[in-house]
C-alpha cells in the first residue's frame, strides 16, 4: 500500500485574486477570483466563494458557492445544493444536486482510450480509438 501525499492549497475568505492561475494538485477557492484557471489538478469552489472567469478547466470541478463563466473537467464536474452557476459545462461525468440554479449549456466528452498519445505511432492511437469505439457498440 502506497500513501500518496496529495497538496492542497486554499485562497481564504478574504483572498481576491485576478489573473490566470495554473496549478497541478488541489485548490480550494473559498474567496473571490476573477479571470481563467487552467490546471491539471481538482479544483473546489467553496459556498462561500464567488468565481468569475472567462474560463475554468480542470481535472475535477466541485461547486458549492457562485460560478459565472464556462466549466470544463476532463474527469468531472459536481455542482452542489446551494451552488449557482452561469455558464457552459464541458466534461464527462456531470453530477447535479437538487436546489442548484443552473443556466447554460451542457456538452459531455467521449472517455479517451487508456493510451498516450505522445508515446505511441499515430496508427496504434487509430487502433485504440477504433477498439474503444467498438466496444460502446
Amino acid at each position: 500500500m502506497t500513501n500518496e501525499i496529495v497538496n492542497e492549497t486554499v485562497f481564504g475568505q478574504e483572498t481576491e485574486f485576478d489573473g490566470v492561475l495554473h496549478f497541478t494538485d488541489n485548490l480550494v477557492i473559498t474567496g473571490r477570483f476573477n479571470g481563467t484557471i487552467d490546471a491539471t489538478g481538482s479544483l473546489e469552489i467553496d459556498k462561500t466563494a464567488v468565481c468569475t472567469v472567462d474560463k475554468m478547466h480542470a481535472k475535477s470541478i466541485v461547486v458549492y458557492g457562485r460560478v459565472t463563466g464556462d466549466l470544463e473537467a476532463s474527469e468531472r464536474v459536481e455542482l452542489c445544493k446551494g451552488s449557482k452557476v452561469k455558464g457552459d459545462i464541458k466534461t464527462a461525468n456531470l453530477r447535479i444536486a437538487d436546489n442548484v440554479e443552473f443556466e447554460g449549456q451542457v456538452s459531455m466528452l467521449d472517455s479517451v482510450p487508456d493510451i498516450n498519445i505522445f508515446s505511441v505511432a499515430s496508427s496504434e492511437f487509430k487502433n485504440a480509438l477504433l477498439v474503444k469505439s467498438t466496444d460502446l457498440n
